[in-house]
């Protein structure tokens, strides 16, 4: 077998089989493919470069593979697409599974393509060689993939691409990993085109259970104080949601995954509850006189309930949720709803609307509007340093502050960490959509709270700009992270994106330095050394500004930094002292006495 492509009359390269990866790609509208070229994964690369060429997806070169995983995650989060994300063979593939499994724990639809060594070497020591007789990735991406298998025959590879594209968007949604010999995906492609139609073969069903329907729209009328409580998957539904809760006039908050989807200055909205969340928020899920809460989309994880606090919930619980590992999570629930969240939301308010309820008082938000108060109804703990002028600069005063300095239509992300914390309480961007068929997927503010990897935001955030080019992307991280995945920025600049990458500057870990104080722990392994970002990212070609006060921030015309072609690095030294409201989290980590 040769181990160049064949030639046509002219020179010109017949396709082959990762032609054949990149022609169901088109059929999905996937623009970018992320990833590292590499020797066993080069065919796949070739594919790619013709692709480029006549205008199809092309390929984003990430500078670790693990940030590869991220942008893919950023991308299909914003798009609703598959994400998709390549690497060669051995380290390569082994360098994916962090980003892959984030995207394992968040449900998010993912193709992962992995190299492997020619068949005839398997077994023979290959570099790099992760077969079944080496270091065996298909085995590894099985416990963080919904499918991964290896393409040992060529028969097999149209069937098992479909399969795991098919697989990454069933319930739950997640990663897929095939993994593909250098002689098969170099194999010509015979074909004009693909066997099937994968647009037809994804279409979601409208599927519910007219029994549980029947049950939930009693319940919604019997309420006489209802909660709604909305998370992260309830994203493709949120529009048709904000309008039944305006509609039963029930109190709106979120998980801390869920953060993004209301608006913060909603009439109804009352925070974020649990992890780093709001008195108001918290209050409500132990009110006597609230008597269903009903539960939207959300994985009631650690970090969502309060550490799956009994008193919060209790029978008092409504789960609607298209997710059935979802409603393992709440077996205590009076009545769990299954079924496609946008169809149950959308035959719920045609119901309301026909049978004309409408708990609202004259004057409340009825039906899609723009609204321009900006009056939270919900309260931040050290409300006076978030109006704090002191330098350095608190971090409650910076997350006041970004919404004002930079663009209204910024997407934020937070990565894990301190600065997870400062964002899920005290940023509240701007946005007047209240109720109506709002996209979910261009909401204000995303986290990643289960697999919670630090660096995932950096990543991401070049995946989100891609994904909705001329918005701007603000990327809220610490040093922490910046010094392990930072290198991504240089992506940002190759690409001229306008993300904004916020660097809370405090010279540690700071999650960690600040839980060791307050569960009595040992300081130790949180000190890092000073460092200038504003250097870093210079050196790389991006623009930076230092910010030691409120002044320096206020200064900063942001319209001007989020239209530049290309990254803007803010290097913040906050206030080093300053504790992250954590003290949910740290209370699991004192040691029992």
């Amino acid at each position: 077998m040769s181990d160049r492509p064949e030639q046509a009359p002219g020179n010109q390269v017949l396709p082959e089989y990762g032609d054949l990866v990149i022609a169901y790609l088109e059929q999905l509208g996937v623009e970018y493919v992320f990833g590292i070229p590499g020797g066993a994964i080069e065919p796949f690369y070739n594919a790619l470069a013709r692709s480029e060429r006549r205008g199809g997806p092309r390929a984003i070169v990430a500078r670790h593979e693990t940030g590869a995983a991220f942008m893919a995650d950023g991308y299909s989060r914003n798009t609703g697409k598959l994400g998709v994300c390549c690497a060669t063979t051995g380290p390569g593939a082994t360098n994916l599974i962090t980003g892959v499994a984030s995207a394992y724990e968040n449900h998010i639809p993912m193709l992962v393509i992995t190299a492997q060594t020619p068949l005839s070497t398997f077994g023979r020591g290959a570099m790099q060689e992760s077969s079944c007789t080496g270091v065996n990735t298909v085995e590894l991406f099985h416990y963080c993939t919904r499918y991964s298998t290896l393409v040992s025959h060529i028969e097999q590879f149209e069937h098992k691409l479909i399969t795991a594209i098919m697989t990454a968007f069933s319930s739950p949604m997640g990663p897929v990993h095939i993994s593909v010999p250098m002689d098969i995906m170099r194999q010509p492609w015979n074909l004009e085109k693909p066997s099937f139609s994968l647009p037809q073969l994804l279409r979601r069903p409208a599927l519910h259970d007219d029994q549980a329907m029947q049950q939930l729209y009693e319940e919604l009328l019997a309420a006489e104080q209802p909660v709604f409580l909305i998370g992260d998957e309830a994203r493709e539904a949120i529009g048709t949601t904000l309008s039944v809760a305006a509609c039963l006039q029930a109190k709106v908050i979120v998980t801390p995954h869920g953060k993004g989807l209301v608006s913060p200055y909603h009439p109804l909205f009352r925070g974020v509850i649990s992890f780093a969340g709001h008195r108001e928020a918290n209050r409500l899920l132990s009110d006597e006189t609230v008597d269903r809460i009903f539960i939207i989309g959300a994985n009631m994880g650690e970090w969502a309930s309060n550490g799956w606090d009994p008193r919060l919930f209790g029978h008092r619980i409504i789960h609607i949720e298209s997710t059935e590992a979802n409603l393992a999570r709440t077996p205590m629930a009076a009545l769990h709803v299954r079924g496609r969240l946008q169809t149950i939301m959308e035959r719920t308010l045609e119901r309301l609307e026909r049978e004309r309820v409408n708990k609202a008082p004259e004057g409340a938000i009825k039906s899609p509007q723009l609204v321009r108060e900006s009056k939270r109804r919900f309260s931040l703990d050290d409300e006076e340093k978030y109006c704090s002028d002191e330098v350095p600069i608190k971090p409650q005063r910076l997350m006041r502050e970004l919404p004002r300095v930079l663009p209204a239509n910024t997407y934020y992300l937070a990565d894990s960490g301190a600065s997870l914390s400062w964002a899920i309480h005290y940023l509240h961007p701007y946005d007047r959509r209240m109720a109506g068929q709002r996209d979910g997927k261009r909401g204000l503010f995303h986290a990643v709270t289960e697999f919670a990897s630090m660096g995932w935001a950096i990543g991401s955030a070049v995946g989100a700009a891609l994904a909705r080019p001329g918005d701007p992307v603000a990327c809220i991280i610490g040093d922490g992270s910046m010094l392990m995945s930072g290198q991504e920025i240089t992506v940002a600049i190759q690409e001229k994106l306008p993300v904004i990458f916020v660097v809370l500057n405090d010279s540690a870990y700071g999650m960690v330095k600040h839980g060791q104080r307050m569960t009595g722990a040992e300081s130790i392994g949180t000190d890092l050394p000073q460092t200038n970002f504003v250097a870093f990212a210079k050196s790389m070609g991006a623009q930076s500004y230092l910010i030691e006060s409120p002044e320096d921030l206020l200064a900063l015309d942001g319209k001007a930094i989020a239209a530049t072609p290309g990254p803007t690095l803010l290097d913040v030294r906050i206030d080093v002292d300053e504790a992250p409201p954590i003290g949910f989290r740290t209370s699991f980590l004192k040691p029992v006495e």
